[in-house]
């Protein structure tokens, strides 16, 4: 996959919406689906703008996010995650190749575990009674800027490039 300066300008709009996601879901515990759809409907635009073949990478992207729909609308189903939070995964899955999003969700399971304890310890603390709520959207946001950081900077950026 051959990167251009609008691929850039591209993952940059990304990284921005997925702090916008985090922000939103921290504020209201709800990630905008008109955020979730324009995260999606650019990914053909970083396709092109990549040069990625409609057969076979497009395709397997395609297949990424209809897998990662399936199972994380079943964890939904079960009431184990939010909608939003399976959208916007879903939406992510259109960007990264495979291997980067299994990166993405190692990184979001330890950043979400991470934020679970936090805020599990906080609510103790406070003495709450109430339903702990855990803005899993930041968890996402922080794996897909990670993975963002990690596998798309353009070489020579220095040590947050992997080896």
């Amino acid at each position: 996959m051959s990167m251009s300066s609008i691929s850039y300008g591209l993952l940059i709009a990304l990284a921005i919406a997925l702090v916008f996601a985090a922000m939103t879901d921290i504020r209201r515990r709800q990630i905008d689906n008109w955020l979730n759809l324009g995260i999606a409907l650019t990914a053909p635009a970083f396709w092109w703008a990549s040069g990625m073949a409609l057969w076979p990478d497009v395709a397997i992207q395609l297949g990424l996010a209809l897998g990662a729909f399936a199972v994380f609308a079943g964890l939904f189903a079960l009431k184990v995650m939010g909608g939003g939070d399976v959208k916007l995964l879903t939406a992510l899955a259109l960007w990264v190749t495979p291997y980067h999003f299994m990166e993405l969700l190692l990184i979001m399971s330890l950043a979400g575990g991470a934020l679970t304890i936090v805020m599990a310890a906080w609510h103790v603390m406070r003495r709450e009674r109430d339903k702990l709520k855990i803005p899993y959207g930041v968890a996402i946001a922080f794996g897909g800027l990670w993975v963002l950081a990690i596998n798309y900077l353009p070489a020579g950026l220095g040590a947050v490039q992997a080896a």
